[in-house]
């Protein structure tokens, strides 16, 4: 396969062509060099495939960092598969942790929606009255205010 521009590199790797730069500029990709008497950076094939994968690591919530070590662990003809499976069983428990902290979310938020009479002055608004007490809008409201 012929060497590709960075926009036939975008377009088979199906990011835009800023996410390739970015991706360079934080290591992920090596960036080529200009061949000699050539106005722009040829691609190779493989990088493709690189970035496909720094893409899809994405998208199932690994942090740049954790795709570099990923790479890294890819690249090393000595690394074991549970060194990638520790990475993904911590991804995991933290997607864990953060569906818990947004169920608590959204039980609140539904506490004070349900509380909130919708219409009238904002002096009544019983949402601003929770949020503008500590530790009331997290309970849903339910605390009393003190007078």
């Amino acid at each position: 396969m012929r060497a590709l521009t960075i926009g036939e590199t975008a377009r088979r790797a199906e990011v835009g062509v800023e996410t390739i730069r970015f991706y360079e500029r934080r290591r992920l990709i090596d960036q080529p060099r200009k061949p000699e008497g050539a106005g722009y950076r040829v691609y190779a094939p493989e990088q493709v495939e690189r970035i496909r994968f720094i893409r899809e690591a994405q998208q199932i919530g690994f942090s740049l960092g954790e795709i570099r070590e990923l790479l890294s662990l890819k690249a090393d003809p000595g690394a074991d598969c549970s060194a990638v499976r520790a990475q993904a069983m911590a991804k995991l428990e933290e997607v864990e942790r953060k569906i818990g902290q947004l169920r608590r979310i959204r039980s609140a938020l539904a506490a004070l929606v349900a509380i909130c009479p919708g219409s009238g002055g904002l002096q009544a608004c019983t949402i601003l009255d929770a949020l503008a007490a500590p530790g009331r809008a997290a309970a849903g409201g339910k605390q009393r205010r003190s007078a």
